[in-house]
This record gives structure tokens, sequence and C-alpha cells, in this order.
């Protein structure tokens, strides 16, 4: 199987604005999500899923065939260069049921940025589409909505627009569970996502894959059992390497701990936990389906492969069967061009 790569963003790209889950909590925070987005050039266009408060139940933002709708517009539409989620919750899965994936052109991949609920819609679009996409914050959620100069929406911005800059992930104050240094190909998500995507059209299993797994207020049993599900379903066979994010809200942070070691630490694969990838943190854009090497000891991953493409061009990498620091972005309004700070 072979990720394409999206290009990078420009100033003047339009993308599109919508919910594939549950709707915003606030439309307030929507629209500076979408003022921060504007601040860099983009042009979002909000669709309807995105301004539904929950018109079927409070939990979903439209109905499973509105939002399928809308995510499949966005993914077909040409003059769409990214798509955007403006947030998580619970749905998407309702919504890959009714997805149109032969209205899409596999040939013309487009960033898909989104996390938690949305890990269901990155595996989707990696195993239908082929596309490389990003575990990255949402437009009305977190570090995003707060502005252009938060760090989440920052470190997003530097690799879509500077992709040729982002050549690593640097977690210092991440700590090796298992020791050791490994390659594959960057995949997984919220660990409950991926778990409740086993059996379908939609799963990818992680051999040849460096996996990251994050969650967020499970009580512990129910981290067990997700993390044991993973496990016995043989999904793990053949990883390469473990990167575990945040599990906050999820018990007592020794007893995480201690759960995290006893699931992970007994697969023969480097494991590198504490990474700030997923909720209630200073998040770093994680990329899905592109070539890595996770040093756990040193507390990196470096990208083997450009994560997106800078010019136009589509470079794939292969799912099985120089490292740098990322320069920051902003916009130059004069030059209407990105520049390093």
């Amino acid at each position: 199987m072979t990720l394409l790569r999206p290009r990078g963003l420009k100033p003047g790209d339009a993308v599109a604005v919508l919910c594939a889950s549950s709707p915003v909590s606030s439309q307030e925070r929507l629209e500076s999500g979408l003022r921060a987005m504007e601040s860099v050039g983009l042009k979002p266009d909000v669709f309807g899923t995105a301004r539904d408060g929950g018109s079927q139940y409070e939990y979903l933002a439209g109905t499973d065939s509105e939002r399928a709708a809308d995510l499949t517009r966005a993914l077909a539409d040409p003059k769409y260069a990214a798509v955007f989620l403006a947030c998580g919750g619970y749905g998407a899965q309702r919504t890959l049921e009714l997805m149109e994936w032969e209205r899409i052109d596999r040939r013309a991949p487009k960033v898909v940025v989104g996390y938690s609920d949305v890990t269901a819609v990155l595996e989707a679009v990696a195993v239908k589409l082929g596309w490389v996409s990003l575990f990255g914050p949402m437009v009305a959620c977190g570090g995003f909505w707060q502005g252009a100069d938060e760090y989440d929406f920052r470190e997003l911005m530097k690799l879509l627009y500077a992709p040729a800059e982002v050549r690593q992930l640097s977690f210092p104050g991440a700590r090796a569970l298992v020791s050791g240094v490994a390659e594959g190909v960057t995949l997984g998500g919220t660990a409950s996502l991926l778990a409740a995507s086993f059996g379908t059209d939609t799963s990818l299993p992680a051999r040849g894959a460096i996996l990251l797994l994050e969650d967020v207020d499970e009580l512990l049993f129910r981290l067990d059992r997700i993390f044991t599900q993973i496990r016995r379903a043989s999904y793990l066979d053949g990883v390469r390497g473990i990167i575990l994010g945040t599990f906050t809200e999820c018990g007592e942070p020794e007893d995480v701990e201690r759960l995290l070691a006893e699931r992970f630490g007994d697969l023969g694969v480097p494991v590198l936990a504490g990474v700030n990838i997923g909720h209630n943190c200073e998040m770093q854009t994680y990329p899905v389906g592109v070539r890595a090497r996770l040093d756990a000891d040193a507390g990196t991953l470096v990208f083997l492969d450009q994560v997106l493409a800078d010019d136009g061009r589509h470079v794939g990498s292969i799912v099985p069967n120089g490292t740098g620091v990322a320069a920051a972005v902003v916009l130059d309004s004069t030059l209407g061009a990105t520049q390093p700070l």
C-alpha cells in the first residue's frame, strides 16, 4: 500500500471546515479558530455540520448522511487544499458507514487534520484513499481556537507551510519504557477509536509501524480493556515501535504508568511514553503514514521522508506488507508568503 503525500499549504488556499462527529461546543470558539486560520492566509469555508448544534442527537453534528456528505464533498472538491475537522467527540464511525469513497480522486491527495474521534477518519483516509494525514489540533478545540500565537496552532502551521523544515519531533519530557531504536511507518491515534475500528473495512493493522496511542477520560479498567483488546486482536503483530501520548483523566498517573509498562513493555520493541501528542497538552502534530525512526532513549521521532510535498509532487512510501529542527513560520503580509522566524 503506497501513501501519497498532499502538498503543503500556501496563503490563499481554500480549506474546508466541518464536523464528522459531535457538534462544536461553542460557535465563539469556532469563530476564533477561523480567525486564526485567516491570520495566516487560509480561506476557510465552513460547512453546515460545523454549525449544527445537535439537530438529531445532542452528541451528533447533524445526521449521519449530512456528515458523510460534507466530508465526501470536502475530500472530492478540487478547490479545497485541505480538510480541517472542527472538533471530535463521537460519531465518526457512523459517518464512515455512509461515505462515498468512489467520488473522491485518490490521485489528488489533500491535507486532512484532526484527532480524538477523528482518528477513525484518518485511518479510513489511509485505507480507502492511500493518503498521508495529520493527527493534529482542531479548529474549535484546544490550542487552535485560542489564537495564532498558541503552541498547537503554530506547530501545525510549521508543518503545513514549511514541510521541508519539519524533519523530526522531539519529546524532551518523555521517558523510555523500553529502550531502543526502530524504523517504521507512523500510524495510530486515539486508542479507543483504533479498537472500535477492528473488524471494519477501514482498520489498518500496525504491522511495520511506529504506533502512536493516546486517550482521555477512560477509567483505568476501561483503558486496560482497550489495551488488552488491541493485544488480543493481533493488531500489534509486527509492530516496530510504540509512542505513548497523553492519558489524562484516566486515573492516577502512577497507575496509568504501571498499566502502560505492563501492557506494552513485553513486546520486544522500543516504547517511548509521555510525549506531548493528544488531549489536554501543548500538542505537536503527528503525521499518519510517513516513514520514521523512533529513538526511545533520545526521545525523538525523525522523519525519513518529507511529511508533505512542498512543490505539488506526491512522494509515496510503502506501508508494509537528515535530522533537523523545525523552523517557526509566520505569514509575511507584505510578501504574501511564509518566512522562517
